[in-house]
């Protein structure tokens, strides 16, 4: 990508940002074996722990408002100055109960950055080339749960370690603060005073809220599941031990860290709308098959699970940034964390009635419908490729 200064320091600060929160964001699921363990908890109350972690994003929205009328630097910064202390604290949890309390103030500040800097960068990237952008700020934030993934291995089960860990971000969000660069084109928009959620909610915006937190609260029933529990499956099911799983995880980053860039390409060359439900539908199908083919399906699910989902992350990073005006482009992102964090506590409880007589992969498997169904409702947005912004 050809970017002048300021986008290059915009990309690398943001960067740091997202790195860290995926440091942060990924301990919990790699570890969830040696918490479940330490704290003698089933799978009921994993799936009750996964939904109070879920409600975190409600957290985000009037945080995101906030970025929408005061800026971007600022809240990203405190962001992670957030996050970092909730992980720090989350490492000396005494019980399961305030481990939950402590994520979910995490999650809180987590799902803000992620909304808050996925908003800077498509607003500083040339039209041209937002996908591939939004697709590098995909690979740093990647990054971080490698970091987790290969760190894990060395230390388990003292799933604690790398919670105290994530405390270093305290120390390096002075830095963001003073090192990124406010967005220019949030300075130069017509930020009005009143409430981003009220502009949301006017007719030219709110159709598109609608259809997008629809769509995200469908896929979040299915992959918010899959995603928290995939190794509990693969430990209590498929009996695997920390290793294998770790080695699973590693191939399947590498693979998502090559579909990030592949993503950020062909969105930027092939439109938004037709990329994202394909992958969607890919995701679903690749997701379900993870968790009923056994252990050689388990894999190979789960590497294409990784392909289809990281290479739809900077479709609808881009996607979503260019649907909504600069003066509630942040509120929107972090509406759709709002919606996911629903969907995520729907298929979560789903999970946790049916587990017991269905079994934990049939149970994820039927939530896949819901993925599916709402890969559908993206027919009813508008294509936005390389179009200008909104103001």
């Amino acid at each position: 990508m050809e970017l002048d200064p300021q986008q290059r320091r915009t990309l690398t600060w943001a960067g740091l940002a997202v790195v860290l929160l995926g440091f942060d964001g990924s301990v919990l699921v790699l570890t969830l074996p040696a918490i479940a363990a330490d704290f003698h908890a089933p799978t009921r109350e994993l799936t009750n722990l996964g939904s109070v972690l879920a409600l975190g994003a409600l957290g985000a929205l009037p945080l995101a408002t906030l970025a929408d009328r005061f800026g971007r630097r600022g809240l990203i910064a405190v962001g992670v100055a957030g996050f970092s202390i909730a992980n720090f604290a989350s490492g000396l949890a005494p019980s399961l109960e305030w481990l939950a309390a402590l994520r979910l103030v995490a999650v809180c500040f987590e799902a803000m950055v992620a909304g808050v800097a996925t908003a800077l960068v498509v607003e500083e990237a040339p039209p041209g080339q937002r996908g591939q952008a939004v697709s590098v700020l995909s690979l740093l934030a990647g990054a971080g749960t490698g970091i987790t993934v290969l760190s894990y291995p060395l230390i388990a089960p003292h799933w604690r370690w790398l919670f105290l860990a994530g405390g270093v971000g305290v120390l390096l969000a002075p830095a963001i603060w003073c090192r990124l660069p406010e967005g220019r084109m949030w300075l130069r928009a017509s930020i009005v005073s009143g409430s981003a959620l009220r502009l949301l909610l006017q007719p030219a915006w709110r159709r598109r809220v609608a259809v997008l937190a629809a769509m995200t609260a469908l896929r979040a029933v299915l992959l918010g599941p899959a995603g928290l529990l995939f190794t509990v499956y693969a430990s209590e099911v498929l009996h695997l031990s920390p290793t294998p799983i770790s080695v699973l995880i590693v191939v399947s980053a590498f693979v998502g860290a090559a579909s990030y860039l592949v993503g950020g390409y062909l969105t930027d060359r092939l439109g938004r709308r037709a990329p994202a439900i394909g992958l969607s539908i890919a995701t679903a199908l690749s997701t379900t098959f993870s968790f009923t083919t056994g252990i050689t399906g388990f894999y190979a699910g789960n590497v294409l699970w990784s392909s289809f989902s990281s290479a739809a992350t900077p479709v609808f990073g881009a996607w979503t940034a260019e649907l909504f005006p600069t003066g509630a482009r942040a509120t929107a992102e972090a509406t759709g964390s709002v919606a996911g964090a629903v969907g995520s506590v729907v298929g979560l409880q789903a999970v946790g009635v049916l587990a017991p007589s269905a079994g934990l992969g049939q149970a994820i498997e039927l939530l896949g419908l819901a993925m599916l169904a709402g890969a559908f409702l993206l027919f009813m947005l508008p294509e936005t490729k390389q179009g200008p912004l909104p103001d």
